[in-house]
């Protein structure tokens, strides 16, 4: 399938200047990147879709994921750093769920991105 190219070299001033002005910085799509990279990692992804579900510990994510402790606690750790995750502590357990309405929003938008493909 070949990309259509235009015919004529025209750059069009008033469309580039309007892009440039509400185009955002490099430092905020460096960020989303960041985010992205995160988000792309399935176990991640699996962690992220069972919080939406309910908060759950350590021990529970590792039990219903079939993945080490370790491995639950390094990923989570991760989920943690870019603030996809929070935690709560109850006694000696720690309870993690997601940080806010917008991780459970890039996630039901990236599904069903996906799910429209047929």
């Amino acid at each position: 399938m070949d990309i259509e190219k235009c015919d004529v070299t025209v750059i069009h001033e008033e469309t580039i200047e309007k892009v440039k002005k509400d185009m955002l910085g490099n430092e905020e799509l460096t960020e989303m990147a960041e985010l992205f990279k995160v988000l792309g990692d399935p176990t991640r992804l699996r962690i992220v879709s069972a919080l939406l579900l309910s908060e759950m510990c350590v021990c529970d994510l590792s039990a219903l994921l079939d993945v080490s402790q370790s491995a639950i606690s390094h990923q989570l750790r991760i989920l943690k750093q870019t603030r996809l995750v929070k935690y709560r502590r109850e006694g000696k357990v720690v309870y993690y769920s997601l940080d806010d309405e917008h991780i459970e929003t890039l996630f039901l938008t990236s599904y069903a991105h996906i799910s429209e493909r047929g």
